[in-house]
């Protein structure tokens, strides 16, 4: 058995205890697919057939993976393994099954949208409104419920559900989701979540399908245990009950999609339902560095509630983790794309070795744009280019409109969108009656009387109305301003507004950080035009989805951190490590919500290899007011024994005469100082890194025509600084400025507003 030989002790123990229940407590980079594969190996060496043995996982790419490498191990007997996820194994079963609970075995599987278009067309049925119903808050409704294993008939009957509908306004909820049941069965179809659901009514109302499969899946394996929603839990309770040859590997530290119903209780009171549990606990990180893995000690010993272990790495110590502080989130992004570009050099490392990762999809913007402006390729990991998710390409398609009114793409994205009554046929006739006169469809569209029908007319005019009033208002207004009313006044943010799902919310979010992007160019001091068709222009580059498909290619890669689970990287950035961001400002109402926050911080940190850089910004753009930003407390909660402080912007270039070098250096230096700070409870307390400037009471600027090199001066956001060069005539003088927080900043006097210190 010379697949043995390479593993620890704790993994060759956890792989050779193939009898009774077990859990494999598998820290990050423990090796826990080595262990899983090998123990399935193990059992067929051992003469278990394979047809016997049940593992289920969360992604077909770790089934493929597992069954590829048991291939290796025992030749083709691996095919007969019962492999893959929740829903495709027990597909498998339904298809065999489903005459039991009245289904054909041919039974339809609907995906989302199949779902969301059912339930549009009830809703219309029910004359419902479809703003107050959104699609897919029903849908995630319906979901939430069949997770939890809620039927129609429940839902109806609990109180606690119907006074929730009922306080939202929403008193139809029973009625749809019985009518969606009832439809799906008639049509002999199944939703994903209805592969779990009816899954567990055929093993709870069919007593003798149940015995069937817990006999005939004498080993079950479950991967990602931490992940398991309640329906997911009951399903493999049940198929265990007999043999109880029940092995779950997974880390509560990395329970991070409460979200989507994953219950961490699954884990943690994993021991309850089997009381001669054996657990084996894989504590040694192969991935990371000592400083990495200690680091992520310190953030995790702040929750409570966990299984304890002591994860350790044998690998070299490392350099410490960076923390880097930035003035905007325009700045973190240069200076994450310039700390690429610099270690890529003096390293010799691909950009495939680099990876970006942030709190939310909108947090892509700034990093993008960062990362273009120095040629550096990258690729969105699990997602969509800022510019081309929907919603951005849905508000540039109005800006492209007002104009050009005779961007016919742009029309036929928005034309319709929010709905205003202007459907296909609508449309088909704009374009033949176009066509037909030999006019642009613009001129239909505001002269509807002399081309369409009447009933047309009326539907597309105030449409046609509606751009030529962005038209006016672009003509003499700046980016941001004319960016809003359009945004407000096409309707586009009030319906994102009002979808409350998770999708929706990142939806209306990256509306925000568009706007934000928009407001931060209308108050560029550089340029003097500033006109938001100046902005399309700028940004005509950025729209177009030129990123490598090829999956080895050669370019960083960007993420949220939850999409970066299971992935590692050399180097990892964490950006936008501030309070309200990360930790989220929704996760800070319960100790439960802020420690999942913790966790999925836990695990952005344990992608690293070899380097781990934090970042923060001191003031950030939202909705168009620059607020200032306080950094994350998860910073605070690392021993900062771990931690290196960088507080120079890349491009600051020292000199003998740099009046701040000296603050620079005790800030870098004055490590010994911090002590390891105690478990935080919710509320924040005082950070050790230090605040963004506060203008001093009264702050005013000065006239700065008789500014003088030596002068020291106060502005706004930058604070406190020193002239050290004038160039240029007026107006156009500029001032090179050491600021004491940000270092050197070159700014063009007549914009810089500027308040004097002392002469």
């Amino acid at each position: 058995m010379d697949y043995l030989q390479g593993l620890n002790l704790s993994q060759r123990a956890a792989v050779e205890q193939t009898e009774g229940p077990v859990m494999i407590v598998a820290g990050a980079g423990s090796g826990k697919t080595r262990v899983i594969t090998y123990r399935v190996a193990h059992l067929i060496q051992k003469g278990i057939d394979p047809f016997n043995i049940l593992v289920l996982t969360f992604t077909n790419k770790a089934a493929k993976e597992m069954r590829e490498r048991i291939t290796k191990v025992v030749g083709n007997e691996a095919k007969n393994i019962w492999m893959g996820t929740f829903h495709s194994v027990f597909a498998k079963i339904l298809r065999v099954e489903a005459h039991h609970i009245g289904y054909p075995s041919n039974f339809t599987i609907y995906d989302t949208d199949d779902s969301k278009s059912l339930i549009r067309s009830i809703l219309k049925e029910m004359q419902l409104d479809d703003k107050l119903y959104n699609a897919n808050f029903v849908y995630n409704r319906i979901s939430s419920a069949k997770n939890n294993l809620i039927s129609p008939a429940e839902y109806q009957k609990n109180a606690q559900i119907q006074a929730e509908d009922q306080s939202g306004g929403r008193g139809n909820m029973a009625q749809i989701y019985q009518t969606y049941a009832q439809r799906c069965y008639k049509a002999g179809a199944m939703d994903f979540d209805d592969l779990l659901f009816k899954t567990n009514v055929l093993l709870k109302d069919h007593p003798e399908v149940l015995y069937k499969y817990q006999t005939k899946f004498k080993y079950l394996m479950v991967d990602e245990y931490q992940d398991t929603n309640f329906s997911q839990y009951l399903i493999v309770k049940r198929l265990a009950a007999v043999n109880e040859n029940i092995c779950v590997v997974g880390d509560d530290a990395q329970s991070i999609y409460a979200f989507r119903g994953a219950n961490i209780q699954n884990i943690l009171n994993f021991e309850k339902d089997y009381p001669d549990l054996n657990v084996f606990k894989l504590e040694q990180n192969y991935r990371s560095t000592q400083n990495i893995v200690n680091a992520a000690n310190s953030i995790i010993s702040n929750n409570k509630n966990q299984l304890k272990k002591e994860v350790f790495s044998e690998n070299e110590i490392g350099d410490k983790i960076n923390v880097v502080r930035a003035f905007s989130d325009n700045e973190e992004g240069k200076m994450v794309a310039e700390s690429i570009l610099q270690d890529r050099s003096l390293h010799a490392l691909n950009f495939k070795d680099f990876a970006i990762l942030y709190r939310t999809n909108a947090q892509s913007r700034a990093m993008e744009e960062a990362l273009r402006k120095l040629n550096v390729p990258y690729k969105i990991y699990g997602g969509t280019s800022f510019y081309q998710r929907k919603e951005i390409k849905d508000l540039i398609a109005y800006f492209r409109l007002t104009f050009n009114p005779n961007d016919e793409e742009a029309l036929k994205r928005v034309i319709n969108y929010p709905r205003r009554g202007i459907g296909d046929t609508s449309v088909e006739r704009i374009f033949i009656a176009a066509d037909q006169q030999q006019t642009s469809t613009w001129n239909v569209i505001i002269n509807p009387q002399s081309f369409l029908d009447g009933r047309t007319a009326a539907v597309v005019y105030p449409f046609g109305s509606l751009i030529q009033s962005f038209q006016v208002l672009a003509k003499n207004n700046n980016a941001y301003d004319v960016a809003l009313h359009i945004a407000q006044h096409s309707g586009l943010l009030k319906d994102l507004y009002e979808d409350k799902s998770v999708e929706g919310l990142n939806r209306y979010e990256n509306i925000q950080e568009l706007l934000n992007g928009i407001k931060e160019f209308s108050e560029r001091e550089d340029i003097e035009e500033k006109g938001l068709d100046v902005f399309m222009q700028d940004i005509a580059l950025l729209t177009n989805d030129d990123n490598d498909k090829n999956p080895n290619a050669d370019t960083v890669s960007l993420m949220t951190i939850h999409s970066s689970k299971g992935l590692e990287f050399s180097q990892v950035y964490i950006v936008g490590l501030e309070e309200n961001l990360f930790p989220s400002q929704l996760s800070l109402n319960s100790r439960t919500d802020l420690e999942e926050e913790r966790r999925l911080f836990y695990v952005a940190t344990t992608r690293a290899e070899k380097k781990l850089t934090l970042s923060y910004a001191t003031s950030r753009y939202r909705w168009g007011t620059l607020n200032n930003c306080e950094p994350s407390r998860f910073i605070d909660e690392i021993d900062p024994r771990y931690l290196a402080l960088d507080f120079k912007a890349p491009s600051v270039k020292t000199s003998a005469n740099d009046p701040f070098a000296k603050e620079r250096s005790n800030w870098s230096q004055s490590q010994d100082v911090f002590t390891k700070p105690k478990p935080k409870v919710i509320p924040k307390t005082t950070s050790i890194l230090p605040k963004a400037h506060q203008p001093s009471p009264g702050f005013a600027p000065s006239d700065t025509s008789n500014l003088q090199v030596g002068m020291e001066v106060e502005h706004e956001r930058f604070g406190f600084g020193k002239v050290i060069n004038l160039e240029g005539t007026k107006p156009e003088i500029k001032a090179t400025i050491f600021f004491k927080e940000l270092g050197q900043k070159q700014l063009l006097l007549k914009f810089a507003k500027l308040r004097i210190v002392n002469n």
